[in-house]
Order: C-alpha cells, then structure tokens, then sequence
C-alpha cells in the first residue's frame, strides 16, 4: 500500500481553496437517485469515497461523468435495487443509499456498511425510521432488505441524532405520500446542504439546522410511489457547501508548524467551534465571509479542555488533528471524545513520536512536550491517519506514514496541497 515519507520542520505558508466537504456530497449524489432527469453536482473532491459513490450509483443503471470538479448523475435509467457487497464494504455512506431507493424502487438490499473501524455505528436508528414511513424490514448480522408499497408520513423523534439517520429519512420522506416531521434530528450544515439539493429538485423540506425537519412528501402529487420505477423529483445544478473538516485540518497544520494559511471558498461561520478552540490555542485567526486566516505562536498554548459533541459543538471528526497539535502546546490539555469509544487509536503512533499522552477511557491527557521525532506509523482510520501526517509535519527528522488508503476517503491529494503550502512529504 502507499505511504506518506514526511521530512518535517517545514513551516506551512501560503493560500488553499477548499473543495466541497465529503459528508455533503456523499449523501447529495445517493439523493440523485430520487431523480428523473440529469443533476449537476459542483465542486466535487476527488476521494476514494466519492469514487466508490459513483461506482455504486452506475451498478444501480445510472449514467454518471466527472468532469474535474462537477459529476453529472442522470438517474432516469436505474434497473437495480440491489447494492453490490464489495462496495457496500467499502464504504459506510453507502448506507445513504437505503432511503432513496426504497422510495424510487419499492424495495433496496445491500449488506452491512463498512468504513473506518473508530467505534460501534449501528444502522437501527437508520431502520426504525425507515420502519415509520412504512418500511418491511428483513435483517440478518449480514444482510438487510427494505421493501414499501407505500411511503407514508410519520412524525420520528431521533433517539440521538444521527446525522446519516437524519439524511437517509428526509430523503425517504421527500417521496412519501404526506408529511414528515423529523423531531431532535442531527443539525450539521451538511444537512441543510442535503434540504437545498431536494428543494432545488421539486421536494418541499424546511427546518434543517433546527430541532425539527418538516418534510412534505410529494408521492401524493406525484402518483409515483415506491415500486412504480417513476422519479419523484426533478434534475438541478447544486454546488456542495465547503469541507470544515479539510478547513480546519489545514489550519491546524499550520499551527502545529508555525506557520500561517489563508483559507478561500471556506464556510467560517460552520466552524466556531474549532475556530474558538485554535484561539484557546494562542493562534491568531481573522475571518471573513468566505476567508479565514491563521498565523501561529512561537509556541502553541494548552486547551483546557475539549469535548466532542453533535453540532453545533466540537466535531468529532477534529478531534484527532487537535490532539495531535496539543502535543506540542505548553501545558497540560484534556479532550473527551463522547461519540464514538475508538477514536485513540492514532496515540499509539504519537507516543512513537515522543508525545505524552494517557488515555483514560474516552478521555486523553496531554502533556505538552519540546518537539516530536519521526517513526514509522500507521494510519487506523481517516482522521487518525490525518493526524498523524500533522505530527509528522512538525517532527524532527522522517515520518513514514503506512495505510494512506484511510487519508485518501477524506483528502483529495493531501500530500500536493501540503507541498504547495511548504511542506516536505512523498507519496510512495
């Protein structure tokens, strides 16, 4: 497998425009499929995620090209309910699937999701739902086969809010014949990104961002439920919002470096939290509407503490990269991670690095060390991967990063962005 060789002490400096986030376009380009004529998809990353998306939605009977940064779906010839196992084991937004073809089709089948292994994911909040709007469900620790003659309204009040549950659910219900209300859903701006696409396509969604979704199903006006083969919704050209996460694992390069970043087409008012958090961190950050930039300390500051939650609190997903810039911040920091119980396992290669760090549960302590040396690690899982390349960033000496299929789900090119902004890595 390919690996990243980092030579670090290269101070990050320059401009980098973001490209459009991965938990955006991945359900975007699943609601497609509710569609009867072409959508055109903008500022789409390159990831290996996004690759197997398509991969999936032509095994279903689309007609799908990419054309630099914009994918064209026209979903009008989809034959195929039935998602092919090595792609659903490829990737755990393959589950986003679930709801549009159930609506389109009349019935979906696919095994169990894959993805990164950082914790226990179950679907049932997925299925419950499903189950509301009128869904039979068949399921085995294997396989799971959703069938509806009909979509029907309900009122679902979320357990936790699941983001992809959330996603999966206002997409089934755009279909369905009445209205939806989505009581307690997840409220990440990839959501309302996800409402902009379905409205801009004939569905009816509103309140996405807030403690309740109202979907108004079209399957009343459409004549065209479930099983009948006939799109409910229209074509469009949507832009995805920017990726946070990439924004953020960006500026926190530069911070562990020393360095300073100016952002573009990034989405600073999605992000303040971490925004607050690299502050907390002695970083000083200036913003626009649609800039952000970050110019370092001679040395980074310790957070007292940080908690992963739901939006609109600390992201789970920069959890990792901040753990790896508090290892060089003078000073003891805390961070919590409540959403997902494996998500340490990129501390194993830190404490090869010289970094001092006690896990203690789902909580780590860090003490803040002189500097970090370079060893050879391996990425576990997308984000820990990706912190471990910023640990290398600032190390002394040379970092061999092994397992890089996991970066490469999230980073489109992450090593001729960080060479473009000063950096010194290869891709082996």
């Amino acid at each position: 497998m390919d690996s990243y060789h980092i030579t670090g002490g290269e101070k990050l400096a320059g401009d980098h425009r973001l490209k459009g986030a991965k938990n955006g376009v991945l359900p975007i380009l699943a609601a497609t499929v509710l569609t009867g004529e072409p959508c055109e998809i903008c500022s789409c990353p390159s990831l290996s995620d996004v690759h197997t998306m398509v991969e999936i939605l032509r095994s279903l009977g689309c007609s799908v090209t990419w054309d630099e940064d914009n994918i064209r779906v026209d979903a009008k010839t989809v034959d195929q309910w039935e998602i092919p196992e090595r792609l659903m084991k490829g990737m755990r937004s393959s589950v986003f699937l679930m709801g549009p073809l159930l609506a389109r089709c009349g019935q979906v089948a696919m095994t169990q999701p894959g993805g990164c292994a950082i914790g226990d994911r179950p679907i049932d909040i997925h299925l419950s739902g499903l189950r509301m709007l009128g869904a039979e469900i068949e399921e085995d620790p294997h396989r799971i086969v959703c069938r509806a003659r009909r979509l029907t309204g309900a009122t679902i009040r979320m357990e936790f809010p699941s983001v992809g549950a959330t996603e999966n659910l206002m997409m089934a219900a755009a279909a369905a014949c009445g209205e939806t209300h989505i009581i307690h859903p997840a409220r990440e701006p990839e959501i309302e990104d996800l409402q902009n696409f379905l409205n801009a396509c004939g569905a009816q969604v509103a309140g996405a961002g807030t403690g309740e979704i109202v979907i108004c199903g079209v399957g009343d006006r459409r004549a065209a439920g479930p099983g009948s083969g006939t799109a409910p919704l229209s074509g469009c050209v949507h832009r995805v919002i920017p990726d946070r996460i990439e924004a953020g694992t960006y500026l926190a390069a530069a911070a562990i470096t020393g360095g300073e970043i100016r952002l573009l087409d990034s989405a600073p008012s999605q992000m303040a939290q971490t925004l607050a958090r690299l502050k907390e961190a002695g970083c000083r950050v200036k913003v626009d509407k649609t800039s952000i930039w970050l110019t370092a300390p001679r040395r980074l500051r310790s957070v007292r503490e940080i908690k992963t939650l739901p939006y609109p609190g600390f992201p789970t997903d920069m959890q990792s990269q901040f753990l790896s810039l508090l290892t060089l911040a003078e000073g003891e920091s805390k961070i919590t991670e409540t959403i997902f119980e494996n998500r340490f396992k990129h501390v194993d290669g830190l404490l090869r690095m010289g970094a001092d760090v006690a896990v203690d549960g789902r909580t780590a302590h860090i003490t803040g060390v002189a500097g970090l040396h370079g060893a050879r690690v391996q990425a576990e899982d997308l984000r820990g991967g990706a912190a471990l390349v910023l640990a290398g960033l600032a190390a002394e000496g040379e970092t061999v990063v092994e397992n890089i299929c996991h970066i490469d789900r999230g980073y489109d090119k992450l090593e001729v962005v960080l060479n473009d902004l000063g950096a010194k890595i290869e891709r082996i």
